[in-house]
């Protein structure tokens, strides 16, 4: 798991929230602080949520489809375990951060590449990467859970817009207060930041 990525400390407000970019095999992590309005980065974190080097075990839906449907389901369930494990220890970690700032996590969030049911895709290629994308989901909603956090679900093409009514700011606006915290806090800040840190936003907001 990478190194948590610490932030100057802030004490505008005693709320946090984690925000998760979720992809195949690995995660973007953010921790914010308030104020709600206007949030600070207080950590964010590269999470591994298999291992990256074996190709079966980051993509087990493949296997199940296209080489040995027992061991592929075999593998689906030794890789859930060890992204719920991974993800709660980041979680755990993050957490931590902020009770070192005094401040308490409450909820969270998470942002997905797509929302399409698996089942309803005819190619079974294509499938798999929609069950795998459903699985690393999955792995890490249930390790907020387990740290007694809620979470709330964005698709990655809609964040942006349905984040700023949340909110309370125009898209724009949104966009811009991104850019001017990955000033801040410095690269890497790209679009899987960028997208945690809207997923973290949305839960600071609804707490």
């Amino acid at each position: 798991m990478g190194q948590a990525t610490l932030m100057p400390s802030s004490t505008h407000s005693a709320k946090a929230a984690i925000g998760y970019r979720v992809r195949t095999g690995t995660a973007t992590a953010v921790l914010l602080g308030g104020p709600s309005p206007s949030p600070h980065v207080l950590a964010r974190l590269l999470v591994p949520l298999c291992d990256a080097d074996d190709p079966d075990a980051r993509q087990p839906y493949h296997v199940v489809t296209e080489q040995d449907e027992a061991r592929g389901m075999m593998l689906v369930r030794q890789t859930m375990k060890a992204a719920t494990d991974l993800a709660t220890r980041a979680t755990q970690q993050l957490m931590k951060r902020a009770e070192e700032e005094r401040r308490r996590v409450r909820a969270a969030g998470v942002v997905v590449g797509s929302d399409v049911d698996p089942a309803s895709l005819r190619s079974l290629h294509v499938r798999a990467h929609a069950l795998e994308g459903r699985l690393y989901r999955e792995a890490v909603e249930a390790a907020l859970s387990a740290c007694g956090l809620a979470c709330n679900v964005l698709v990655e093409r809609d964040a942006v817009v349905q984040a700023a009514g949340l909110i309370g700011k125009d898209p724009n606006e949104l966009k811009a207060t991104l850019n001017a915290l990955g000033k801040v806090v410095g690269r890497p800040w790209g679009a899987h930041e960028k997208m945690a840190a809207i997923a973290a936003w949305v839960a600071l907001v609804r707490q």
